[in-house]
């Protein structure tokens, strides 16, 4: 296998598995979907609560308007607060509601089962090898990230 090959296994598979993930804990939704923008304006606000709007579209990568649009719709959908900085009365810091840290920890423990489930089906050759190979992955997810605050 080329280097070529590989990279382009490794990326479809990463990205094959995150979509087939993502289709199998919509089904049995209770609630309205959530986009994928909107899921890791989210996560971001649930990590690092009373951040700015510009500090989170500088941290996603996305224009401020957007993530404005983003915060609007899940203010909306009482998903996320929003509050004047008192440091700087212009600015909004942001902080997720009690429903989104409850809807992030369930789709979080449903992803994890879900995984669970099909890694317990793998044989103790394949669990060992995908436990091998997770500090490469970071390695990778590290790059990537740094890559995407240079650019």
């Amino acid at each position: 296998m080329t280097d070529v090959e590989f990279t382009s296994d490794l990326a479809g598979l990463l990205a094959g598995i995150q979509r087939l993930v993502r289709r199998r804990l919509r089904r049995g939704l209770t609630v309205p979907r959530l986009r994928g923008a909107e899921v890791e304006l989210l996560r971001l606000v649930e990590a690092s609560p009373g951040i700015r709007v510009s500090a989170a579209a500088k941290e996603l990568g996305l224009a401020g308007n957007s993530v404005s649009t983003l915060v609007n719709q899940l203010v909306k959908t009482g998903l996320l607060r929003r509050e004047t900085d008192p440091q700087d009365r212009r600015a909004a810091l942001l902080l997720p509601t009690p429903e989104a840290a409850e809807r992030l920890a369930a789709w979080a423990a449903k992803r994890d089962a879900l995984i669970g489930e099909e890694v317990a089906q793998l044989s103790p050759d394949d669990r060992a090898a995908l436990a091998a190979a997770l500090p490469a992955l970071r390695r990778l997810a590290a790059g990537l990230r740094d890559r995407e605050e240079e650019g």
